[in-house]
């Protein structure tokens, strides 16, 4: 088994498995790791001469640096996620 070959699927399933953490402290880990296996993609697709693959590469890629733009680059303050707010209706009291 060559090296790319076993980098695509040690980083490959370590991104999966990161990005279905719980917690946003280890989920923003995995776009680090998914972008760590991008090259080895490339690699692989290019020298088989599967186009298709590397085409997908490309968005993988893409949708790798939308998760270091949004956990590294310019992580959010806080702030509601949507902008909304909710509001708490309490029951009447009778009398």
């Amino acid at each position: 088994m060559q090296i790319d070959q076993i980098a695509i699927a040690v980083l490959g399933a370590l991104a999966a498995w990161l990005s279905q953490a719980r917690a946003d402290s280890v989920r923003r880990w995995a776009c680090i790791f998914g972008m760590l296996g991008q090259p080895f993609w490339f690699y692989a697709s290019w020298n088989a001469g599967q186009w298709g693959i590397f085409a997908v590469s490309i968005l993988y890629a893409l949708a790798w640096m939308k998760g270091l733009w949004i956990y590294w680059i310019k992580p959010k303050r806080n702030r509601p996620s949507s902008g909304l707010g909710t509001i708490q209706l309490a029951p009447e009291v009778k009398r």
